[in-house]
């Protein structure tokens, strides 16, 4: 009989024990109220009559199955650490980074079609200390809460700066790094922070994921009280990137 690392065994356990469809349904249809109307056994009715699966039946999944391929439950399976103050994660533990790409795309629209780019509008980023201007999605109020958290950043002190400005950017129509799967930022729900002070699993040689991180947890929390995921609780950092995922946050 094959032995795996015990490490594996635990994420192997995690995804064959997912939160049930019923409550993955749920979850989804709190977080985006103006796109969701019901859930209706194993599928995730949307306001147009559209109906999603929610559970494609393939049950539990290898870590990459689950990342390229996740059906909306997948995208729930690892909690999501709000609050907490900057840990290592475990091997493969990236909350938030499965994204079923129908349901994004369905939310957000196709950035290659140009479908994304009719529904941005601009954010003045740090208005007090920086006034760059920054493209993101107004559907589900996405626009909104990043000027909210800019204008909480905007009066933390100045030791805080190098971690905000400039910001790498926003929308960007291409897929994830190394993938071809499509990014979050083509859907216009994440930012990138400075790059002065971020870490990211890529940077490292080989492409090694030995957990490292310097961003302020105050930086953390203030985005992830309006709703947004941060890149820094994935076992495959990126410290600088946050999302907007509320299935996730509770909030």
């Amino acid at each position: 009989m094959i032995q795996l690392p015990w490490v594996l065994v635990a994420f192997f356990c995690l995804l064959a024990d997912p939160v049930a469809a019923q409550t993955a349904g749920e979850r989804l249809r709190a977080a985006y109220p103006e796109q969701l109307l019901a859930v209706d056994g194993n599928d995730l009715v949307w306001k147009d009559g559209t109906r999603m699966r929610i559970d494609d039946g393939r049950g539990a999944k290898p870590f990459e199955q689950w990342l390229a391929d996740p059906d909306l439950k997948d995208m729930l399976a690892i909690p999501y650490p709000r609050g907490e103050a900057a840990a290592a994660p475990t091997v493969n533990e990236d909350p938030g980074r499965a994204r079923n790409a129908a349901f994004f795309t369905r939310m957000y629209g196709n950035c290659a079609m140009g479908e994304v780019a009719a529904n941005l509008v601009d954010v003045v980023w740090l208005p007090k200390k920086s006034g760059q201007k920054l493209k993101v999605t107004r559907i589900n109020g996405v626009a909104d809460k990043v000027a909210a958290i800019s204008r909480l950043l905007d009066e933390l002190p100045a030791s805080f700066d190098e971690f905000l400005k400039p910001s790498q950017g926003t929308y960007v129509c291409r897929p994830i790094a190394g993938t071809s799967q499509a990014s979050a930022h083509g859907y216009g729900i994440a930012i990138d922070l400075a790059t002065r002070r971020a870490d990211y699993w890529r940077w490292t040689a080989g492409g090694a994921a030995k957990y490292r991180n310097q961003m302020p947890i105050e930086i953390v929390r203030i985005f992830e009280a309006h709703g947004f995921i941060w890149g820094g609780r994935w076992w495959h950092y990126d410290t600088m990137h946050f999302e907007y995922r509320p299935e996730l946050t509770g909030r």
